[in-house]
């Protein structure tokens, strides 16, 4: 397993462990993914800081993200922490 900041960015972890990427702000998971799939967590849209590594770890806007959600190509998992 290897964690680093994302980015330089204090509380923002990207953690790279047996196929999965996880970005993790705080102590919230908000995005992994897994064989092309991916999660989002509960707090996917939490805060503006949030909003704005997580556009960077996905290389999209939070609308491509929503539009994403919205046609199931991604899922929010209330249970990811």
């Amino acid at each position: 397993m290897k964690a680093t900041q994302f980015q330089g960015a204090k509380n923002q972890i990207v953690i790279e462990d047996k196929g999965e990427r996880i970005f993790q702000s705080y102590e919230s998971i908000i995005v992994k993914i897994k064989a092309g799939k991916v999660t989002l967590g509960r707090h996917w849209n939490y805060s503006v800081t949030t909003t704005k590594y997580r556009n960077m770890f996905l290389g999209e806007t939070t609308k491509e993200t929503q539009a994403k959600i919205d046609s199931g190509e991604y899922v929010v998992d209330d249970n990811l922490l």
